[in-house]
Parts: structure tokens; sequence; C-alpha cells
């Protein structure tokens, strides 16, 4: 269950935007702060790249490598080991080796961890390297730039992360985050920043771009960074490289996921080239990747390596899903675990390169921050995904007396620790969660506007595509249209897929959802329901029409604040934190005909339908005091959870949940509570 919000146009935009794009269009930039036609052209003319010598350090950089490639020093570029630094590595180093440099790379296993180490850069120097060049990371290594200047071995960092207090001591840095730095880009990312540097090397914009926007692409993709201005304009490039084959280890990975090169999309690089890459680092080597992007005509090498990342993909994709099953028993187990503010997690065996992954996975289903840690011996290592308004790193920092090396950005973190102090951490975890955040922030499903049917009509649709490449920043559009007659349904795929007719007015639409089993889509023929969706061209035996991708769907007399706010003091309760005596009506069933009413629903539906489900489609509209029910039934013994949806079983004599268990516990809490 996700909050649904939706965008509303901004007052005193420029009305011109309607005339020229339609109101949808229209509707959407303006909602998405593209106000002026001036904006907008900007917005679809991708805008080019700002001069990269606005960047700070940038000229220092390119004297130093410019003095490097004329002396015939020997470079080594340290890169990172995901799919922005390996992304940035290939672009440096096929440019300056194609520039004739005696160039080597080094990117870290990911066991060394994060960033620059002295132990691979005493390896480094010993191999003859005079000049090394970072790329995505280097900002705060202020030990390893010392240690490089006692060397006498020079310095240039390119990095896009936050620095801290103080900067490494250098040739060059170039960072768009610099506080000093004037940039107008600051969200580019490792392979951004070693695009605008070779721009700057080679004095000619066009030339790079045709040569490595693919790669910067990638990148950009890679590391989630906002598609709008030059990161935009990078990725529209990128993908025109691509789908005009120019680099045959990108032509062979997509074929390997067979995606289509020449109809490429961004959506299609999320989600199948990255992780492909990213891959090679969690169960190999981040240098098969590397090894794979530099394949730029080599087909044959690039096809055995790319069949080699799918499978490692693969072997991915099953490690994930045992974490994922071994976690599940273990809440089931737990169920406190999940009503935390924050989940934590610990386990033996946990592969640290799958952690994060899985992070993901467990906040998309319970719509909360959650930590992962790995514990191998006495040293734990973890993994943090956050949602919007809980900053992942500032809860770090509330705990680093608990830590060894922390670091991360609002959305996600990692750290390491003693694995004996992992129950500190959890302990500190949750008090600071409890005392800065009382109330946690809701996870929302963002609709861009608010529409009909009507108006989502052929032409209108054929034109939003313009928006693409769609990402972080630049989403899909969503629309939220209310007050639909659901007036047809079926199962597609034996099931796995579902299909169904809405009707709005005089206007029929179909709508198709390839997440959704047709064995959850409980809307029952004619009945209303709100639907946020987007708008797709469904092309059948030469005929156009629009057809809607669902996102999420509601019976329209659902009222999600109260469902909220009753599974926030459900949780309180669960957690200990007590309840306004005053909600004890709301809270603990009263009479037995109440206990009969959840026991009839739970035992007409029969394991179709979780907790969640009941609440929104099974008319037990007061989700606390379901919970409540349920817990005591369970307790009894009356029912048991099945792929989390409560079914009933067999049981011998009478009940007196009443008078009993937890029902009864909670009645002398709020006894107390009055008092």
């Amino acid at each position: 269950m996700k909050k649904w919000t939706t965008a509303s146009a901004p007052a005193g935009g420029d009305t011109a935007i309607y005339g020229t794009f339609g109101e949808l269009l229209g509707g959407i930039l303006m909602r998405r702060g593209i106000t002026t036609l001036d904006a907008a052209q900007k917005f679809f003319g991708g805008g080019g790249l700002s001069d990269p010598f606005l960047m700070n350090d940038m000229e220092s950089a390119v004297e130093i490598i410019r003095d490097a490639l004329d002396s015939g020093k020997k470079i080594t570029i340290y890169g990172d080991y995901d799919c922005d630094g390996t992304t940035a590595t290939a672009i440096l180093y096929s440019y300056l080796q194609a520039m004739g440099a005696e160039v080597d790379c080094y990117i870290p296993e990911s066991a060394e961890g994060y960033g620059m180490n002295i132990p691979a850069l005493e390896r480094i120097v010993n191999g003859g390297t005079e000049l090394v060049i970072t790329v995505d990371n280097g900002i705060t290594a202020i030990d390893e730039a010392k240690f490089l200047k006692d060397k006498n071995v020079e310095l240039v960092i390119t990095d896009h992360h936050q620095p801290g207090a103080e900067l490494p001591v250098c040739g060059a840095c170039v960072d768009p985050n610099r506080l000093d730095d004037i940039s107008p880009c600051k969200d580019l990312c490792g392979a951004g920043v070693a695009l605008k540097l070779l721009i700057a090397l080679e004095g000619d914009e066009e030339f790079v771009m045709d040569t490595f926007a693919h790669l910067a692409a990638v990148g950009t993709i890679g590391d989630v960074m906002p598609l709008k201005g030059e990161n935009r304009y990078i990725v529209k490039r990128g993908i025109m490289n691509i789908r005009n084959e120019q680099n045959a280890g990108l032509t062979e990975l997509l074929r390997s996921a067979s995606r289509s090169v020449q109809n490429v999309t961004a959506t299609d690089i999320a989600f199948c080239v990255c992780p492909r890459i990213n891959a090679a680092r969690r169960l190999d080597s981040p240098q098969k990747a590397l090894r794979l992007l530099l394949c730029e005509d080599d087909a044959e090498t690039a096809r055995t390596i790319a069949e080699q990342l799918s499978e490692l993909n693969n072997k991915r994709r099953s490690e994930e899903n045992r974490m994922l099953s071994e976690i599940e028993q273990y809440i089931a187990q737990n169920p406190l675990v999940v009503k935390q503010r924050v989940i934590v997690l610990s386990g033996a065996g946990w592969h640290r390169g799958i952690i994060g992954i899985v992070c993901s996975r467990l906040l998309e289903k319970y719509d909360k921050p959650v930590v992962i840690i790995s514990i191998d011996g006495d040293e734990a290592v973890g993994s943090m995904r956050s949602i919007e308004g809980f900053s992942a790193h500032r809860m770090l920092m509330f705990c680093e007396r608990c830590l060894k090396k922390y670091g991360g950005h609002t959305g996600a973190g990692g750290f390491t620790l003693n694995t004996s102090r992992i129950a500190e951490f959890t302990e500190c975890i949750h008090d600071y969660a409890k005392l800065y955040y009382p109330k946690m922030p809701d996870v929302a499903l963002y609709a861009d506007m608010e529409t009909t049917l009507s108006a989502l009509d052929l032409e209108s649709v054929k034109r939003l595509p313009l928006l693409e490449p769609f990402g972080t920043s630049n989403p899909t559009p969503l629309f939220l249209i209310r007050e639909c007659v659901v007036t047809s349904k079926r199962s597609l795929k034996d099931g796995k897929y579902t299909s169904f007719e809405v009707k709005q007015g005089n206007v029929s639409m179909r709508c198709i959802s390839f997440k959704l089993p047709f064995a959850e889509f409980f809307a029952e023929i004619g009945e209303k329901i709100d639907i946020i969706a987007s708008a797709e061209i469904n092309e059948y035996n030469g005929n156009e029409s629009v057809q809607l991708r669902i996102a999420d769907y509601r019976p329209s007399c659902f009222r999600e604040d109260k469902f909220f706010a009753a599974k926030r003091v459900y949780e309180e309760i669960c957690r200990g934190e007590g309840c306004d005596p005053r909600l004890a009506p709301r809270v603990i069933p009263q009479n037995r005909g109440q206990l009969m009413t959840a026991y009839d629903v739970i035992r007409r539906e029969n394991g179709r339908k979780t907790p969640e489900q009941l609440a929104v489609f099974g008319g037990m509209e007061n989700f606390c005091m379901l919970k409540v029910t349920l817990d005591a039934f369970e307790q009894a013994g009356m029912i048991e959870y099945v792929n989390g949806a409560p079914k009933v079983v067999p049981v011998q004599g009478k009940r007196d949940l009443l008078q009993s268990g937890i029902i009864a516990n909670l009645k002398q809490q709020f006894a107390v509570g009055r008092a």
C-alpha cells in the first residue's frame, strides 16, 4: 500500500504551453516545473553540455594529463567497481590508449571496498606509474592522496560524490559538487565527469559525444542520476550511439538479454544492461565487465563475455531469491521485525555483493527503510536503502559510535562494524527513528495529473514519447483516473498477467498489468475503481488504440487516510509504545459479533487475500481492529498464514477470545492508560 499523490499545476505558468503541446503533454510539463515555452524548447532540444572548463580545476587536470602524454609517463586510471565507475574507466582508458599513452587501469574488487586503498596504490606505484587519475572516486581520499604525494606520483581526481570538510592534496580535483565549483550541472555521474574531461582534453564536443556518449549514458542510468539537463542530453545521444551499434559489448549484452538494439530505451538499459554489468563485481570481478565495454568492434569476444555476464546475473537472481526466502521465513517467525520503523536484519553467509539489492526488494515490499547486515566471523558488512524523507546518511551518522566505517547519501548507505556490536547498532537505529520520526514518512505513488479517459485520446498519447528518455526525475507519466467502471476482465499467460476493460462516461479503455496476477485482481465487474496508470499506444491488426498500463488500483470508495492511520496505531501497539485510550473502541473488538464478522470473511476468502487486501477489497475497513483480531485468531490456533494471507484452521471446542490472550491484554493496557 502506497499513499497516492497527485501533482498540481503551478500558478503563474505560461498558458502558451497548453496551446503548443496540448492539454495532456502541456499539463505534464507544467507539473514537472517546465512552465515556459523557452524552458520547454530547451528540454526537448536537449540543451547540450556546458563548458567543461567551468568545473573547478579542469584546466589544471588537462594541463597535467597533456604533459603526461607528451612526456610518455605511465598513467593508471583508478576506477570504481559499480556500473558508473566501470563505464567511466572504459571512457578514459579508451581515449588515452587512442592517444598513444602508456596507460593501465585498476578497478578494486568488491572485497577491497569503495575508493582508493593504499595496498593497491603501492602495487600501482611499484609498477612504474607516474600519474594516477581517478574516476568516480577520490574526493575523500585524504590519506591516499598523501601517500601518492610522498611517492612523488601525480594525482588527478575526477569524482561526483560529496566532498568532506577537507579536499585531498593533489594536482587537480574535479568534482561538480565541490563547494567552490561554479559549473551548472551538479548531477553528473562519474562517467559524465569523465566525458567532460575528454571534451576539455580534445576540444571537440561532437567527436567525444559520437565516440563515448553511450558509455556515459549507461553510467548515468546505472547510477540513477536525474535525467534532466545535461544528463538527459547525454542519455539521448548515448541511446542513439547504441542503436547504431557503436559498441560491440553493449550490442551483445542487449542481445543476450533479448532486447532490440535498434529500439533500445533507457528502461532497457536500467533493467537489462546495468544489472549485468554490476553482476560482474557482485559475483566475479569488475574486470570482466570492463573487458566487455572495451570490445568496441570485437563481436565474437563481446558475445562470449556478454553470455558470461548474463549467466552471472542469473546466479545473482538465484542468490537474491535464496536470501529473500531465508529472510521471509525469519520474518514469519519474528513478525515484530517488520513492524519497526526501520527493518533491520542480520545473518551469516549472506553475500556482500547482494545485500544492497535485497534491501531494495524488501523496501519495495514493506515501504520502510531496510538495513541488512552480512556477518563474516568477527566482522560484519551492511547495506541500507531508505525512503523519501528519511536520510540513510543521517541515521548512520547518529549511530557512528557503533561503526568502524560508513558512507552514503540520502537514499542509501554502506558500513562495516564488529559483529559483537550488531545488537547495539540495531537498538541505536530504533532509538534514532523513534526520536526523530515518531511518525514515519508514508511511501507515495506519484501521479503527474488527474485526468479522464476521454482526455487520453490517441493524438495526445502519441505525443508522450517526446518526454523520453524516462528515468529518475523524468519518469514515465502516470495519470490518476477516478470512478472507472470495470466492464470485463480476463487472465493472460495462464493467470500470470491481468487484462480488464473500464468505462468512464461514454469512453471505454483496455487496461493491462504485467505485475498483477489475475488471481490478485479483486475488482468485480460493475464495480467502480480508481486507477493510476501510464498511457500507451497498442497496435493490433493495423489498428491503433490507447491502453492503460496499471501502476495501482483501488475501489473508488477506499479511504487511504483511515488505512494509514490505523496501520500506524497497530504498529505502535505492537512495539509497546501504547495508544490513546480513547481509541480503544476502534482498536479492540468489543463483542463476539465483531469477531464472527471477521472470521466469516476470512473463511470465505480462504487464504486468497492478505490483511491489507482484506482492508481494501474485503470490506474490513478498520485495519487496526482487523489486525488485532487476526493476531487473536492466530494465537488461538484458529487461522494460519499462507503466503501472507490468513486461512481458517479447523479447531475443536470454543474459544473465549474476549476474555483471554491478546484482546484481554490490550483491554488491560487501555484501562491502565485511562487510569
